[in-house]
């Protein structure tokens, strides 16, 4: 059998820079750069074989655009016109769709469709799988919506977020510091049906229908230099409950200690009688965390332990064994309770 020798590439100069601009930008589009890869490859006597390595690619594809860009250069790495009736809309119409796709949907509705544009633009005669190629051709997915928030200045935020830090990192000698919060409207669920046990191969199996039997809120309290946690069921989140908690914590600490605490910025933390109550007993020093950075407390880091390990796929048939469960959970935490390893300064994050 006869063995076929790679078809030869040369490259002038001007060409060749061409083609390095193509294969490096990210401007352009995949199929150019690859084809421009594939080129330049030749150009410099690496076989068929070994760029299809290289670009992970099949021989035959390698073979194609090295033969057509031998037979017309440059020209021949362009796509070829592909059968099939010309389009039936023009500019104006795609404009129309992107225009339309990105404007508000109409009332009551809160995100567009394809079908719903099609709707809106009855008057170009285009169907909703038209728009969906448009839209697909762009990136455009006015279906998909992404959680936003547009954080109102702050203009201490980092001044506010290395303070936080610093105590965590170096806490005054001889001080208490606790991190408190609350975690509210914890449902108590029961499923309807047992589930199934993990076996090789299959996760565990969970019912998806459940009975409501309430909710659960508590308060809690981590030890920031041991680890440990004390939480409290609660029946109101409000400033009156929080100052009972406070008050229960103040009771149970040795009078001679300080106390550092760190808290978020939530109604019951910052309410007028929370503040006077705070005034009242000046061992008890505040760090605020900034706006929307309740992640620095790091009774938070406790909270998710809990969400994952009991709360998430838990089964509670009534409010008392959810509140039973909590409570257990704590107790075995602070049995082998140790700091949280806290690494963060408090200095700008790259993506800040």
């Amino acid at each position: 059998m006869a063995r076929t020798h790679a078809v030869q590439v040369v490259l002038e100069e001007v060409v060749r820079a061409k083609l390095e601009r193509t294969a490096s930008s990210a401007g352009a589009q995949v199929r150019e750069a690859l084809r421009a890869r594939i080129v330049l490859a030749a150009a410099g006597g690496d076989s068929n074989a070994a760029i299809a390595r290289a670009q992970r690619v099949s021989v035959n594809t390698v073979r194609k655009w090295r033969r057509r860009f031998a037979a017309t250069g440059l020209a021949g790495l362009l796509d070829a016109p592909r059968p099939g009736r010309p389009r039936v809309h023009g500019p104006e119409v795609r404009v129309a769709v992107v225009a339309t796709a990105t404007s508000a949907p109409p009332h009551p509705e809160s995100t567009w469709s394809h079908r719903a544009i099609a709707a809106h633009l009855a008057a170009q005669a285009i169907s909703a799988s038209q728009v969906g190629r448009i839209l697909a051709d762009l990136d455009l997915k006015p279906h998909r919506v992404r959680g936003w928030l547009t954080r109102r200045d702050t203009p201490d935020f980092w001044v506010r977020a290395e303070d936080v830090c610093r105590l965590y990192l170096s806490p005054p000698p001889g001080t208490v510091v606790l991190s408190i919060d609350e975690k509210t409207a914890i449902a108590a669920r029961s499923r309807r049906h047992p589930g199934r046990a993990p076996a090789p191969g299959r996760p565990a199996l969970q019912e998806f229908e459940y009975r409501r039997h309430g909710t659960v809120s508590i308060a809690a309290a981590l030890n920031v230099l041991t680890g440990e946690v004390l939480t409290q069921p609660i029946t109101r989140n409000d400033s009156a409950t929080f100052v009972r908690f406070l008050k229960m914590l103040d009771r149970t600490i040795d009078p001679r200690r300080e106390i550092h605490v760190v808290l978020d910025n939530g109604s019951a933390h910052t309410a007028k009688n929370t503040r006077a109550w705070l005034a009242a007993h000046p061992r008890w020093r505040v760090h605020w965390t900034p706006p929307h950075a309740s992640w620095l407390n790091q009774v938070e880091l406790y909270f998710s332990a809990l969400a994952r390990r009991v709360l998430r796929h838990g089964d509670f048939p009534s409010r008392e064994d959810l509140i039973d469960k909590i409570d257990t959970f704590a107790i075995r935490h602070n049995t082998t309770a140790k700091p949280y390893r806290w690494t963060y300064d408090g200095t700008p994050l790259k993506a800040a």
